[in-house]
Parts: C-alpha cells; sequence; structure tokens
C-alpha cells in the first residue's frame, strides 16, 4: 500500500479583499461585478504575470496569489495599487473599487489547483490589518524584501488574529495612494465620530473579540441617533493597531471626536473603560469605567452600549457649543449659528430667548430650511407666548406653530 506524499512549498502569499464588497453589489450588482472583471483583466493579472506569479483562486470579493519570490510578490501588489487611483477616475465616487492586500512567507500545502496552510491563513489576516488602498506584510515577509523593493513600510507592532494561535508582527506600505489623502477633511455640519478599536489589556485573545463586539454596538447603537455622523466600523477597524494620535485620525476621517476604550479581564472579573475625545486639540472630554464578571459578559456589553450612548450626547452637544463659540464670525455657518443659540434657548428667560433668536435668524438667513434651527425657533417662540413676554400672543402663537409646521416638512 503506498501512500501519496502532501506536496508542499515555501511562497509568497498576497491575500486580496475589495473594500466594502457587500456595499458595492447591493448598489449595483452587475455594475460591480463587470467592474471587477475589468480591474482583473487590465491590473491584477497583467501585474501578476509581469512579476512572475499565479493566481490560485478568484472570489467575488477578492483574491489568492501565489509567487515564488517575496520581492516579485511586493513589487506585484504595490504595482496593482498604485494603478488604482487612474482606474477609478472614470467611476464615480460610489463606485469606487478599493482593496487591500496581505502578504505572507509560508509553507503551503498544494492540492492539485488549490493550495492551503498556515501560510495562506496568515496572509488572510495580515489583510485585515491593512488600510483600503494599502500593502500589509508580514514580519518574515519584510526581512526578504528590505532594502530590495523601491517603497518604504512601517512597523505597526505585533498583532493578535482571530485563529492564529501566535502573535504576528505587521508592517504596512508607508506611501499615501491618493493625493488627497494627506489633506485634512472638512467636517459634517453635525457631530461626527468615530469608535475606534478598544486595546485589549489582558492576555486572554478571547477579550479581543468582546472588545471588537462592544466596538459594534456602540457604532450601531451611535449611527441609530439621527444628530450624529458616525464613521463605519470598517473604516474605523482600519486603525487597529496603528499608533496614531487622535488629531491625525480625526483629520485622516473628517470627524470632530473619537471614542476609545479598553478591555481588561482578571481572576474572572471584567474592566472596560472608554473615553470621548475631540480630535481638533486631542482634549478628553468624558470617561468612564464599567466593572462586571465573566457570566455577565452579554449584559455587560449591552449595558455599556446603552449608557455610552446615552452619555454622548450631552457631552458632545457642550463640546459643539463651546467649539462655535470659538468660531469667527466670517467662519460661521447655520450649524455654528445654530450651536451659539443652543445654550440661550434652554436658560428660559425673555433676554436669553431674544439673544437665541438673533442667532437662529442668522442660522436661518443661511439655510431657511436648517431643521434644528426651525426647531429651535419654534421652541422659543413657544416659550414667548407661554410666559406671556409678548402682548401679541396670537400672533407669537402662529409663528411658533409655522417653525414647526416648516421643520416636520
Amino acid at each position: 500500500m503506498s501512500t501519496q506524499r502532501t506536496q508542499r512549498q515555501l511562497a509568497a502569499i498576497i491575500s486580496v479583499d475589495v473594500v466594502g464588497f457587500s456595499r458595492l453589489m447591493g448598489a449595483d450588482e452587475v455594475g460591480t461585478l463587470v467592474h471587477l472583471k475589468r480591474l482583473h483583466k487590465t491590473i491584477i493579472a497583467p501585474e501578476v504575470i509581469k512579476h512572475h506569479g499565479r493566481i490560485i483562486k478568484l472570489m467575488g470579493d477578492g483574491a489568492i496569489i501565489l509567487f515564488s519570490s517575496v520581492v516579485d510578490a511586493v513589487s506585484a501588489a504595490i504595482a496593482i495599487q498604485r494603478a488604482m487611483p487612474a482606474y477609478n477616475a472614470d467611476l464615480s465616487a460610489k463606485k469606487h473599487i478599493d482593496m487591500r492586500l496581505g502578504i505572507n512567507l509560508g509553507d503551503v500545502i498544494i492540492e492539485g489547483k488549490d493550495i492551503f496552510g498556515d501560510g495562506v491563513n496568515v496572509a488572510a489576516r495580515i489583510q485585515e490589518a491593512c488600510m483600503p488602498g494599502g500593502v500589509a506584510l508580514s514580519a518574515t515577509a519584510y526581512e526578504h524584501v528590505y532594502g530590495k523593493v523601491e517603497a518604504e513600510f512601517e512597523d505597526v507592532g505585533e498583532r493578535e488574529f482571530k485563529n492564529i494561535a501566535r502573535k504576528i508582527r505587521v508592517f504596512r506600505w508607508a506611501e499615501t495612494r491618493r493625493p488627497d489623502q494627506n489633506r485634512k477633511l472638512a467636517l459634517p455640519d453635525k457631530p461626527s465620530i468615530a469608535v475606534l478599536p478598544f486595546d485589549n489589556m489582558s492576555s486572554d485573545p478571547d477579550q479581543e473579540y468582546f472588545a471588537d463586539g462592544v466596538v459594534e454596538g456602540l457604532t450601531a447603537a451611535l449611527s441609530r441617533m439621527k444628530s450624529f455622523f458616525v464613521i463605519a466600523r470598517n473604516s474605523a477597524f482600519s486603525y487597529k493597531g496603528r499608533h496614531l494620535n487622535v488629531i491625525d485620525i480625526g483629520r485622516e476621517l473628517g470627524v470632530g471626536y473619537v471614542l476609545e476604550g479598553s478591555v481588561q479581564r482578571a481572576g474572572g472579573k471584567l474592566r472596560i473603560t472608554v473615553q470621548l475625545v475631540e480630535t481638533a486639540a486631542g482634549a478628553h472630554l468624558w470617561a468612564e469605567r464599567y466593572d462586571g464578571t465573566d457570566s455577565e459578559l452579554f449584559d455587560l456589553q449591552d449595558r455599556i452600549t446603552e449608557q455610552v450612548a446615552g452619555a454622548l450626547q450631552p457631552s458632545i452637544q457642550k463640546a459643539e457649543i463651546e467649539r462655535a463659540m470659538r468660531k469667527r464670525p466670517h467662519d460661521m455657518g447655520a450649524y455654528d449659528y445654530a450651536m451659539r443659540a443652543i445654550r440661550h434657548v434652554w436658560m428660559q428667560e425673555k433676554d436669553q430667548s431674544a439673544k437665541a433668536l438673533l442667532l437662529l435668524e442668522q442660522s436661518l438667513a443661511i439655510d431657511p430650511e436648517y431643521p434644528l434651527a426651525l426647531a429651535l425657533s419654534a421652541w422659543c417662540w413657544a416659550q414667548h407666548s407661554v410666559y406671556n413676554w409678548l402682548e401679541d400672543i396670537e400672533g407669537v402663537v402662529l409663528q411658533s406653530l409655522g417653525f414647526g409646521l416648516r421643520c416636520r416638512a
């Protein structure tokens, strides 16, 4: 009886992931498939062939590519990413295709036209640590390309990955893929926030997944609040393991606030700490600590999600009012005037209400249909009616109703 020997090979593997594949397919299924096929035919396949690689597997949302040389693999990956801006130039912003490329040097098992093994798994996990439009390398891959390719890489430290028993050191391609990524993004006209991945302060890798679950819950809860602009989970998680300050993160994502935190586990007890930080100056606005036991994991996660989401609203509103107060008048928009007015509205005094109305008039002069300014104006005029601050009560009531109807519309 003969046994077939397992065929193994030391190889460089590229794991390709199309960012936001489900979103792209949901918006335009046929168009997305057409663009992906064109991308494969015009950029990916030619670069792989040019650098002596072989495409092992094509999936809808990615691919696995095999090279006998790490230098060839890295060179091909960088060439592909550098070609993407020109490819996306003909597409609308919503149809842009971004990819993450993870590269590992490892032992693989070859079975027919497919490959398996730890080397492939690590490449796939490395890709998760990559920025959209970027390239990430394992330490073993980086050691073999150092000084051999015209590209710079930054060490982002050791990372723990799901289903990988050991920590993997990750290096990221340092070149900015898009020329506009160094520019500060404009803030939206309402509080904007990113919930960053929480740090795992314990040695238990299971806590990493629990921390990710808390972040996902908070992101979903905040997204349901219409008064917030919340960065999507995938964009926020691209900062996992990166050592950037919140000012840089705010600039890159275009958000005024970040929520960050940590999870610690010891002796069957859990401690989760969260803090809200303003990105303009890196100022800490609010922090809280939550304690519980292992048996309360899911209850604790729900409680944290509810309490943090509720506590953020007043903290952010106060910070937004203070930010608007610091702005020069010629830089102010409808949102800024409304923020300045809020503090006067809630004083419920005649002279304070009058000051609020003056600010709200300036807000509505910029945007006559701005819902927040309309709602606050209606509230101010309602105060005039209730407290008899004006003689023409009937006229005040009609004016208040008018603002309210415009707001509802």
